[in-house]
């Protein structure tokens, strides 16, 4: 595979490689930075997603998509016609989710590392709810099997130890209940246009990177199953839009909408979309 040199473009203008790893059909950000020097990649007002900025016409448009797609999860998390209704969010960010699932009876938690998203998204939940700092806070006040859904959109590609992190949520996770990973994929037709531009490398923030292969194959080393993939069919405009700006220094929104719907209609046929929900059943 041809060798991968990503720019930081959001906080520091570092560069790094993305080193392929044939066994696992998977992309590896290195040097990958330590779990203490991370927090600093992610100290930038453009990070939206820990934000409800609603300032500039950009976010504006996100809040909007937001909206319509926290309702388009809900939908799908009742459709998945589980005995309870007990969900965890991990990475949950200002809550939008979490409160639009409450709404629906969904008995709620929320893991979210930056304090000011946790401080909005407890503000906006009932008080049977709480938003934990991480994985192993929650782990003090939760046993095994708590959770019938357990959701992780765009968060896997952050993990650190996604291996470690993975057997954790498994042992929340009840017998037969569904793991929802949404991650980018990176054999999309947008990514392999944009290259070292496009913006769901996101690096050193993604430190993997994963295509379908990727993902059945570290999840069956659980006794998990991906028994559903789903297309994101609007991250493709949205990552279009600032793959764009990362390669040309500006947003041009008809080149983004021509090359994000062109990458849609070519995954019709690939499955390749910009960004795919894994629903995993966990056999244990």
């Amino acid at each position: 595979m041809k060798k991968i040199i990503c720019t930081d473009y959001l906080v520091t203008r570092e560069q790094f490689e993305l080193v392929y790893h044939p066994e696992l059909d998977l992309l590896e950000t290195t040097p990958k930075p330590k779990p203490s020097e991370l927090p600093r990649y992610y100290k930038s007002d453009a990070y939206i997603s820990h934000t409800d900025a609603k300032d500039t016409f950009f976010d504006r448009i996100y809040q909007f998509v937001k909206r319509y797609a926290v309702a388009k999860k809900v939908r799908l998390i009742d459709a998945l016609n589980t005995d309870s209704k007990t969900l965890l969010d991990v990475g949950c960010g200002t809550g939008s989710f979490l409160v639009s699932a409450q709404s629906k009876k969904w008995e709620v938690s929320g893991i979210e590392p930056n304090r000011k998203a946790a401080s909005i998204a407890s503000q906006k939940l009932n008080s049977n709810s709480k938003i934990f700092p991480n994985l192993d806070t929650l782990l003090q006040d939760y046993n095994s099997n708590s959770f019938d859904v357990i959701s992780l959109w765009h968060v896997l590609e952050h993990v650190p130890n996604y291996d470690e992190y993975i057997k954790s949520l498994q042992k929340l996770l009840k017998p037969n209940g569904v793991l929802l990973v949404a991650v980018p994929n990176y054999k999309s037709f947008d990514a392999r246009y944009y290259n070292e531009y496009w913006a769901a490398y996101d690096v050193p923030r993604h430190l993997w990177h994963f295509s379908q292969k990727a993902i059945r194959h570290i999840f069956s080393n659980y006794h998990m199953s991906v028994f559903k993939i789903l297309p994101m069919k609007l991250d493709a405009y949205y990552v279009s839009l600032l793959s764009q700006k990362n390669k040309n220094g500006k947003a041009n929104y008809l080149t983004a909408f021509l090359l994000g719907l062109r990458s849609n209609l070519k995954a019709r046929r690939s499955g390749d979309y910009s960004s795919l929900i894994y629903l995993i059943k966990n056999k244990n």
